[in-house]
């Protein structure tokens, strides 16, 4: 087995763009392939994450269209279709190619559409975000993903005294991460009374409390150990290290579930990454993990085993997940704050953890991080994926 490295890194920032995705994506893989120094005649697969290509942009065939924008044309080329999780996925199925020997360099990146910009409005756009919900039971009934994310959110109000204050102040955290963050599409601070004062979307959650549409592209490259050390010796990025990834799913619809206010594919995906790479939660120094709602984040802080049931909204009240806190959570700003550009998310959160890891962040930089996980999750929780990186392995 092979053990895989990320020695590249690249991603545009987060916002409304008015260019064609081709554009979008090749900023970001110019720049992962820039920074990997390996050459383009070494990069032997491609691994692309794009969600909505078909409805958005009418393009479903996408990955060699990609490939051929930015030079990659005649190497195998896949795309990935997984929600909100689906750049993970093909991240995932990048490593695993790396540790069976099968390639010893992938591209891996993920892009979307998803603003007023590409000629979809709001409401169209929740539409077909619904697309990724149970077509029988959930669709029909005008189910949306805020309402998803409400329902799991209040159980968990119900069954531990999780306050509006303490969803508020995951909000508040988030927004204050994404001021330091020059990708970041919500760069400005908030107080809980702007999240408390702004108007409900689906209850338990306010507009402050969900994350924004999103354009944008994140991509990165993924070698084998030797690769890694030529690519480092002449000049790249410093390699991080693949320890271990998980992928679970949950049972589909939200109704049939056995603990409604669980997300048991995050526990049995997580447990895969832990047992994989060797560590448990006490040895993560930093967290990027799927905020899409402000409850998804306290769920996700305490189904990834950093806080026992019912103690992640209190953590996030009392400043343990902020920069400078035991267990800095969203460094980036989330996707509350960073934003959410649905295939591009998970490679993003990738970039992210090596970013901090080779301790190139900036101002949101967290103190000598040597483990890092990210945490990915598509659909109503039924799918998903946690990636375990560490510096220096």
């Amino acid at each position: 087995m092979s053990q895989p490295h990320v020695v590249g890194v690249g991603m545009t920032r987060f916002d409304a763009h008015d260019r064609p995705l081709a554009e979008l994506f090749g900023e970001a893989a110019f720049a992962a392939m820039d920074d990997s120094e390996i050459e383009r005649d070494a990069i032997d697969a491609f691994y692309l994450g794009n969600a909505m290509g078909g409805q958005i942009e009418h393009a479903s065939h996408l990955a060699p269209q990609l490939a051929s924008h930015v030079g990659l044309a005649g190497i195998p080329c896949q795309r990935f279709e997984d929600a909100c999780a689906t750049s993970s996925n093909a991240f995932k199925h990048a490593v695993e190619a790396v540790e069976s020997g099968r390639h010893e360099a992938v591209l891996v990146g993920g892009v979307e559409r998803c603003t007023p910009e590409t000629g979809i409005d709001t409401a169209e756009m929740t539409t077909q975000f619904a697309t990724a919900m149970h077509e029988l039971y959930e669709q029909p009934v005008g189910l949306s993903f805020p309402g998803v994310f409400g329902l799991l959110t209040d159980r968990h109000m119900h069954e531990f005294g999780t306050t509006e204050e303490h969803l508020a102040e995951v909000a508040v955290k988030n927004h204050f991460h994404g001021s330091l963050n020059p990708d970041a599409q919500h760069g400005r601070e908030i107080t809980v009374e702007d999240v408390l004062d702004s108007p409900v979307v689906a209850s338990p959650f306010r507009l402050y409390d969900c994350c924004p549409f999103s354009d944008g592209a994140a991509a990165l490259v993924v070698t084998n150990e030797e690769t890694a050390e030529r690519a480092h010796a002449d000049g790249g990025g410093e390699p991080i290290a693949v320890q271990g990834v998980g992928h679970a799913t949950d049972i589909v619809p939200i109704a049939d579930k056995i603990e409604p206010g669980v997300t048991q594919a995050a526990r049995d995906a997580a447990e895969q990454a832990y047992d994989a790479a060797g560590v448990g939660p006490g040895d993560v120094d930093v967290v990027e993990l799927h905020d899409c709602f402000t409850g998804a984040e306290i769920l996700a802080t305490e189904a990834l085993g950093f806080f026992d049931r019912g103690e992640g909204g209190p953590a996030a009240a009392e400043g343990r997940t902020r920069i400078g806190g035991e267990l800095p959570v969203n460094p980036s700003g989330g996707l509350k704050a960073k934003g959410h550009p649905i295939g591009a998310t998970g490679a993003a959160q990738i970039v992210e953890l090596v970013t901090q890891l080779r301790g190139d962040a900036g101002d949101r930089q967290v103190e000598d991080p040597e483990v890092g996980l990210a945490h990915n999750l598509g659909g109503d929780t039924a799918t998903t994926i946690v990636s375990i990186l560490e510096v220096g392995a």
